[in-house]
């Protein structure tokens, strides 16, 4: 399998090899993902109907020695926004699909049965195997089963939640260790497509696979090197885990919970306040202090890490395992974002509850953003009390029982959850729930948010990083023009998407001009290409995007936020989000 497209049918249950075709020879990950879903799905179809389907693509380097870019987008026509979706995850999968020489894994058809199936691809065989035993199992108990069969192999799939066609299900990953299923591609209901397959997990073995050499090796290298001393002299990015240096080794992406709850940002019982007393108790500095108390009382036998990796290759190391009083796991990762969901906007400060919360997620297959907006919206509900974490644990534990009407609205998401429960206040655009930045005090992610073609998303142009963290020369969050900065955001998180890259290495290619150039180099230098313009290609895939949702029936309309951002003024700071629609219509109307 070299350079190969692998098309899993599930009416007939058989599998085709293709070449990659030509038009999709400089392509991977959520370039490839969405090229495809663009060419072969009708933008009109039911997203959980025979006539879509769902790509898994490695980034074009994954599975290289490019650092941290071991990243694997998955995509198909979503059916929580009804749009175009690509998410994408760490976990062992993109690097064990590299190796395999596959491109793109595309899962096709409307099975003719009831039974379910697990897809295992190795080197020499694609097969499918029964799995009927395995159905509506928690994934933590799944991967164990799996990876006593399988041992070392990537494994994505469809928890509980997608098994069930609900649209908060996400595309679960194990993590290098596979003590967690949590390496997600969450967002979008991407579970239930895969579900909709009667597709439980996706096993890839790697044995006697090869490592993706690059066509030019000395700019590859160059690149490389240029990438690596970016990663490991930017302030964010480098340090080690342990020292007073490096932020997200030691702290992970929840050193953000007290720096946005600083800004006025960090959004507080369903986005009625920018500020949460007890942001600091379940912060990434408190997980940090957690495993370190638990490290001397325990010694080697504590199961709590920060400076984890989430997948091979990765070099920042943001991820962490979350201990209990005992030392033993709780969740492994803990991000901000879900520590800000689970946690802050439902007004639980106990650090303990929120991981449980996040595991229970992990285990039942949903993402944690929309989760904890659709908990808030419990709580507006009178269902659940505000703050109370064993209340919200027992709560969504009712996702368990495929009987419990409670749990199944949850587990389809905040908006759903809102219109059935009667609630006006929910924070969702496309029908898909807010990340954890209030937009009325940053107004650019609110552009980001309103605009992206992915329903609302911080990963989609992340400007919080000049306009909260200062990188490229800062800019100020007030500032209403922000449709060029979140265009360009947009534009090149799709090339970084592509490429394999994690996110992350935003900071160290925008503040350090070689991390920028060893971005170009090491993607040029693997395709065989003098250059490789990143504007150019992340504004090629925005634009499929962009056309594909068109066609699905987007307007400018969708590309608004709810009217209570605009009308109500957010403590400490009382401001609204008063960026124009013209503004808002410029991000793409200028592309």
């Amino acid at each position: 399998m070299i350079n190969e497209i692998i098309r899993i049918n599930v009416s007939s249950m058989t599998h085709t090899m293709e070449e990659i075709p030509e038009k999709y020879k400089y392509l991977g990950g959520r370039g490839l993902t969405s090229a495809i879903v663009a060419d072969e799905v009708d933008p009109k179809t039911d997203p959980l109907g025979p006539g879509n389907k769902i790509v898994f693509a490695p980034g074009i380097l994954s599975g290289t020695s490019a650092p941290t870019s071991g990243r694997l987008s998955v995509g198909a026509k979503s059916p929580m926004t009804g749009g175009i979706k690509e998410a994408n995850a760490g976990g062992l999968t993109a690097t064990r699909l590299a190796k395999l020489g596959i491109k793109a894994l595309i899962i096709e058809g409307e099975p003719n049965h009831e039974d379910w199936y697990h897809l295992y691809v190795s080197k020499d065989k694609i097969e499918f195997i029964k799995a009927n035993e395995h159905a509506n199992m928690g994934l933590y108990e799944l991967i164990g089963k799996l990876w006593e069969k399988y041992p070392k192999s990537g494994l994505v799939g469809a928890g509980i939640a997608g098994q069930r066609l609900l649209k908060n299900a996400g595309i679960f990953g194990n993590n290098p260790e596979n003590t967690d299923p949590g390496r997600y591609a969450g967002r979008g209901g991407l579970g239930a497509v895969l579900g909709s397959k009667r597709i439980i997990a996706i096993i890839t073995d790697d044995d006697g696979g090869q490592r993706p050499m690059p066509k030019n090796e000395e700019l590859f290298n160059t690149g490389r090197t240029k990438m690596v001393n970016a990663l490991k002299e930017h302030a964010i990015t480098g340090g080690k885990a342990g020292t007073d240096e490096g932020a997200l080794k030691n702290y992970g992406t929840n050193v953000l919970q007290n720096i946005i709850n600083e800004a006025g940002a960090l959004p507080t019982k369903n986005f009625r306040s920018g500020y949460f007393e007890g942001a600091k108790n379940i912060s990434g500095e408190a997980v940090h202090e957690l495993v370190d108390e638990m490290k001397e009382k325990f010694g080697d036998k504590s199961e709590g890490e920060y400076g984890h990796a989430c997948h091979p290759g990765c070099i920042i190391r943001c991820s962490n395992t979350v201990p209990d009083k005992n030392g033993k796991l709780i969740v492994s990762p803990l991000e901000y974002e879900s520590a800000w969901a689970l946690g802050t906007n439902c007004t639980i400060d106990n650090l303990e509850d929120v991981a449980m919360l996040n595991r229970i997620c992990n285990d039942i297959g949903i993402d944690t953003i929309d989760a904890g907006n659709a908990l808030a919206v419990a709580m507006e509900a009178g269902k659940i009390p505000w703050g109370d974490g064993k209340a919200a644990i027992e709560f969504m534990k009712k996702g368990y029982d495929p009987n419990d009407e409670d749990g199944a609205t949850f587990m389809h998401g905040a908006a759903v959850a809102a219109k059935t429960w009667g609630i006006d206040r929910v924070a969702v655009v496309k029908g898909q729930a807010f990340p954890a930045y209030d937009p009325r005090p940053i107004r650019g992610i609110g552009v980001t948010y309103a605009t992206t073609t992915m329903g609302a998303d911080h990963t989609a142009g992340y400007t919080i990083a000049p306009e909260i963290l200062g990188s490229a020369g800062g800019a100020d969050p007030r500032e209403l023009n922000k449709a060029d900065l979140s265009r360009a955001f947009q534009s090149t998180t799709a090339y970084i998407d592509q490429a394999g890259y994690c996110l992350f290495i935003a900071f160290a290619i925008l503040d350090i001009a070689t991390g920028m150039e060893g971005l170009e180099e090491t993607v040029a230098g693997f395709l065989g290409k003098e250059k490789y313009d990143i504007t150019a290609v992340g504004n090629k895939i925005l634009k499929t995007e962009r056309e594909f949702n068109k066609k699905a029936g987007f307007t400018k309309e969708d590309d608004r936020l709810p009217k209570f951002f605009s009308e109500e003024k957010l403590p400490p700071h009382d401001v609204t989000f008063d960026v124009t629609d013209e503004e808002l219509d410029a991000v793409f109307e200028k592309m």
